[in-house]
């Protein structure tokens, strides 16, 4: 019985990861390159499921080891740092939740043809009843496998549809013409940046996965998070590759849409509605669910209250979205602080894996230090990059 609740657990951590990091941007990203790099853009996902991984074995063997969540590790570290990645995290997951409650009020107008802001309501309606539910983090494992299920079946009937060249993909993936390295960092920060890094690190915690003896478990579902994620990711690839082989073009003001619309006509337009409204609601959760893990160990009401403050996340960026709309210098700003709270996070649970006083006798592998320490050092460089690049923006 253990065995089959661990797995449903597993499964569930796995797929908040992936759906998580599915989201509106998500989508756009993968269509946008593909539309630049052609096949040559199957390299650049190559590349970044392996550092995907990479850093997700890092955070979570770490996270089930010490037995803490991350936001207690750095503070054991470094007095106040916990508090300082917790605002990081919670302002980033706020102004990503923004874009994510618009994505889904998009998808909803697509599908029925009401407004984005009557859809963006009716995404926080059901994502709030799911914690109003006294069994909320099963339901909520249950609706990201269920969504995330969805949208690969109907991502890969429009990849079907669109024929690709799947021979040109597949030597393209592993000889491209070009090799993008700001699309490899780009996907890196959008599939396990930000509060992505420890959604199912966090959730596997809450669950009672933790201490060395669950590593392999920690492992399989970590794994399994980024092989959801990536399979999304690939098929999303191949459908748009398939449109833009044949030299049709993507509509600048919503490219993924246009993909599902050139492949598969009027009925591929309303299966991206199904998509992007599976993607946005499940990444709402997520942000969420995520974000108050990162503050619900500095006081014990907030650790009682959870689901009301999971709540309150909701309605709080679902009444900026509503009244105030996408709110682009807070959008831009995020954005360049996303890329450098990887490299922060990253490089602290990396200090922590060697800190016996917060995980004991456990002796993290060497080749895990040395990848996590080549993504520190890469995401670093990006993300300040970005930040000194968008910053201007802000005061424009």
């Amino acid at each position: 019985m253990k065995q089959k609740r661990n797995w449903s657990v597993l499964l569930g951590a796995a797929f908040l990861m992936a759906t998580s990091a599915v989201g509106p941007g998500f989508l756009t990203q993968t269509t946008v390159f593909t539309q630049s790099l052609a096949a040559s853009f199957g390299f650049v996902i190559l590349v970044s499921i392996i550092l995907d991984i990479g850093v997700q074995l890092n955070v979570w063997r770490v996270i089930a080891v010490s037995e803490k969540r991350a936001q207690d590790i750095a503070n054991m570290l470094f007095p106040g740092l916990g508090l300082f990645v917790a605002v990081l995290i919670v302002l980033g997951g706020f102004a990503f939740n923004i874009g994510n409650v618009g994505g889904a009020g998009l998808g909803f107008n697509v599908l029925f043809g009401i407004s984005p802001e009557l859809g963006a309501i009716i995404t926080a309606a059901v994502a709030i009843g799911i914690f109003l539910v006294r069994e909320a983090k099963k339901v909520m494992d249950r609706f990201a496998q269920v969504m995330g299920l969805l949208m690969i079946l109907l991502i890969v009937y429009v990849a079907i549809t669109s024929s690709p060249p799947l021979a040109e993909a597949a030597v393209k993936t592993f000889l491209p013409d070009q090799i993008d390295f700001i699309a490899i960092i780009t996907l890196v920060g959008g599939t396990v940046g930000g509060y992505i890094t420890f959604a199912g690190g966090h959730r596997l915690l809450d669950a009672g996965v933790k201490g060395e003896a669950a590593l392999p478990e920690v492992n399989t579902s970590a794994v399994s998070g980024i092989t959801i994620a990536s399979i999304i990711r690939i098929f999303l690839f191949l459908a748009a590759l398939g449109v833009v082989s044949k030299g049709l073009i993507l509509d600048e003001s919503n490219p993924p849409a246009s993909v599902f619309q050139l492949a598969a006509g009027n009925v591929g337009y309303k299966l991206f509605g199904i998509v992007m409204v599976s993607a946005a609601i499940t990444s709402v959760i997520g942000s969420a669910y995520t974000s108050v893990s990162f503050i619900k160990s500095f006081h014990t009401s907030i650790e009682r209250y959870e689901n009301w403050f999971i709540i309150g996340f909701i309605v709080v960026s679902t009444a900026i979205f509503v009244t105030i709309g996408r709110p682009v210098h807070l959008l831009i700003l995020a954005g360049a602080l996303n890329g450098l709270i990887l490299p922060l996070t990253l490089g602290t649970i990396l200090i922590a894996a060697h800190k016996t006083e917060i995980i004991g006798r456990y002796k993290h592998p060497l080749w895990l230090t040395v990848f996590g320490v080549l993504v520190v050092l890469v995401m670093a460089w990006m993300g300040g990059y970005t930040l000194v690049k968008q910053l201007p923006a802000l005061f424009g």
